[in-house]
């Protein structure tokens, strides 16, 4: 079986999290990330300050992490601690972890190269505005997103088509490949990524006739102690966990 775990990187799913690894014991860890970018994440968690990967990175790219950890701040959380949540079981549990993304500066670099000077612009400024979004504008605007994903992704290839193509699904087939390789040696597996690949990871393993679970943000958020319609945005460019 694998259960995929669809997250926000700016929200505090800690609890509901370790929850889920406590009660399912996965024989291994999936998680949305490469090796550079789990270095990365293990760095701040050591108290290292801003990831040194990130330093020479673009203009947009580091501009897009900025609106992350801003989002991720009014939630009283930073950027990627559920994938923390994740690794930290592993390591408790003497469990393997695989990372099953594509490294995050290829792709970005790739990203940009191929995107028109019209998508660009969008992107640009799309990414301006949004350093000064609220966390209730980010609350509505998930709570519209959830209500059919399908269709904003459609929005968004017709919005980005660049985007949704190198961010959304080149990955999931790149993250499906990583799983099935992964299953070949682990039969209870858990993958926690955001929560816009799920639908995509999904049909793909299905189609390969793997055993799927699914778990939605909005299941992890309806189990939340503290009342509040908060919802995810992911933007490195990955909005609502992309």
């Amino acid at each position: 079986m694998i259960t995929l775990i669809g997250t926000g990187h700016v929200f505090d799913l800690r609890e509901q999290i370790s929850r889920i690894l406590d009660e399912k014991q996965p024989d291994i860890i999936c998680v949305e990330l490469d090796e550079r970018r789990y270095a990365a994440l293990l760095q701040r968690k050591n108290g290292d300050g801003q990831a040194s990967s990130n330093r020479n990175a673009s203009f947009l790219y580091r501009l897009l992490g900025r609106f992350q950890d801003s989002i991720a701040s009014q939630y009283g959380v930073q950027a990627g601690d559920e994938m923390l949540t994740g690794i930290q079981f592993a390591h408790d549990h003497q469990r393997p972890i695989a990372f099953i993304d594509v490294p995050a500066d290829q792709m970005f670099s790739r990203m940009l190269n191929e995107m028109s000077f019209t998508e660009k612009l969008r992107l640009i400024i799309s990414a301006f505005g949004s350093m000064f979004v609220s966390r209730k504008q980010v609350d509505k605007e998930i709570d519209k997103i959830e209500m059919n994903l399908e269709t904003y992704l459609e929005q968004v290839g017709d919005k980005f088509p660049t985007i949704k193509r190198v961010l959304i699904d080149e990955r999931n087939q790149h993250m499906v490949q990583q799983l099935e390789k992964a299953h070949e040696d682990y039969e209870n597996m858990i993958a926690i990524v955001g929560d816009g690949h799920i639908p995509g990871l999904q049909k793909l393993l299905e189609k390969d006739d793997q055993s799927v679970e699914t778990i939605r943000l909005k299941e992890l958020r309806k189990e939340q102690t503290i009342p509040t319609n908060a919802s995810t945005a992911s933007f490195s460019v990955e909005y609502n966990g992309f």
